[in-house]
């Protein structure tokens, strides 16, 4: 069951030429296993965004830490073409791209063990009941996101629906890998680098509520 619905006829010409132009530059395949270190030309901390939308956080994160690398991986065209265009105007060498569904993504081209921290912000929360089955957060998620990361490496998530920052506290509690750093049941205050961006302006201005989730990937064994 996928997570998403791809969306056809968005795509702006600007947005089709940043595309060609620069996803040979910043763009890794999403058909083979990677070797991050040969991706990014070094060994550093990597972050991971997922569903990366119109890249804004991305975007905000790679340059405020140019000591870390980041990935991002998005399915949808155009907010892709979007990134790539801003991505190139900035000169962000510590950044790259994967077009594909996340959950395949993380199973298919990155190794175990490969990610200091794992973002999630603001996924599509999938409100309607019988929708719930299309969340991207679930058991068999969680469990992929922990075996990526290295042990001390953080998931950070943010919704502004309640119901599915619910949802994601009670799957993610039950993932033995994982720890609530801010504390069972508890939500996290907001992460320094996490960016304001549009979209959440906007959930606010509409009266939601955002809640954050932090979870730590312990060792085996620890509590």
């Amino acid at each position: 069951m996928r997570s998403f619905v791809r969306r056809s006829g968005r795509m702006t010409p600007a947005q089709r030429r940043a595309l060609d132009r620069h996803l040979p530059t910043y763009g890794v395949p999403a058909d083979r296993a990677l070797i991050l270190s040969e991706v990014f030309g070094r060994e550093a901390p990597r972050c991971a965004e997922i569903g990366f939308g119109a890249g804004d956080a991305l975007l905000a994160m790679a340059g405020a830490s140019p000591e870390r690398d980041f990935l991002g991986v998005e399915v949808h065209e155009p907010g892709v073409g979007r990134l790539l265009h801003r991505a190139a105007e900035r000169g962000l060498p510590n950044l790259r791209v994967i077009v594909g569904d996340a959950a395949e993504v993380l199973e298919r081209c990155l190794p175990e063990r490969s990610l200091h921290d794992v973002c999630l912000f603001f996924p599509d929360p999938w409100p309607k009941k019988r929708h719930h089955k299309r969340r991207l957060v679930n058991p068999a998620f969680a469990r992929l996101v922990a075996s990526r990361m290295v042990p001390g490496g953080r998931f950070l998530l943010a919704t502004d629906w309640l119901p599915y920052a619910e949802h994601m506290m009670a799957v993610l509690e039950a993932e033995p890998a994982l720890r609530n750093l801010a504390g069972r049941g508890r939500y996290s205050p907001r992460a320094p680098e996490r960016p304001h961006t549009r979209f959440e302006r906007r959930a606010t201005g509409l009266g939601h509520t955002v809640r954050d989730l932090a979870f730590v990937r312990i060792k085996l064994g620890e509590k």
